[in-house]
């Protein structure tokens, strides 16, 4: 999408698609180019070690370079919010997302919902939005960290409207992170 918006663009994730715009390799030990801009879509709450991600990012970006990052805010997603996107999915939506398989999982554990996401996060090693945004502020001066709809993506006959309508009522919480910031 940035390459046909007249950009030049190189997606670098493990599974990234064959082509000459992408890098099959983690991010830390790939030949990036210098950039202007670095954009981390859900994907930080993955990586092995925050720190040496970031630090490579800000290597990469160039003086005053932007780093845009959207990510998921795990530690913040409550029984409300699970049971809220629970509702809205249907078992005959394909592809099933993340989200089918979280209500799966959570239902046959038996678990307490915290106790369920407590144990499957520590598992799959994933980091918490809090400690991903104190390590971005660590590198990154911030020009904007906001909060936002997540669940939406993975909830076909739901949109980001109707998301941010349950979270602006208290109904639920906002577990996706915008943050901007640039280099040093």
């Amino acid at each position: 999408m940035l390459e046909r918006e007249g950009y030049q663009a190189l997606g670098i994730d493990p599974h990234a698609p064959e082509g000459t715009s992408y890098r099959r390799v983690e991010f830390e030990r790939s030949d990036a180019p210098e950039a202007d801009a670095v954009i981390a879509c859900t994907s930080l709450h993955h990586v092995g070690d925050p720190t040496a991600v970031v630090d490579r990012i800000a290597d990469v970006l160039t003086r005053d370079g932007t780093i845009v990052v959207v990510e998921w805010d795990w530690e913040s997603f409550d029984e409300a919010s699970a049971r809220w996107g629970f509702h809205r999915m249907d078992p005959a939506d394909e592809p099933k997302g993340w989200l089918h398989g979280a209500r799966e999982r959570w239902l046959a554990s038996g678990l307490q919902w915290d106790d369920y996401l407590t144990g499957w996060t520590g598992e799959h090693g994933l980091h918490g939005a809090s400690a991903l945004v104190r390590e971005l502020d660590r590198r990154f001066d911030r020009v904007r960290c906001g909060r936002g709809a997540y669940l939406f993506s993975d909830l076909p006959r739901t949109n980001e409207a109707e998301e941010m309508s349950a979270i602006e009522a208290g109904e639920i919480r906002a577990l996706r992170i915008d943050y901007v910031g640039r280099r040093r």
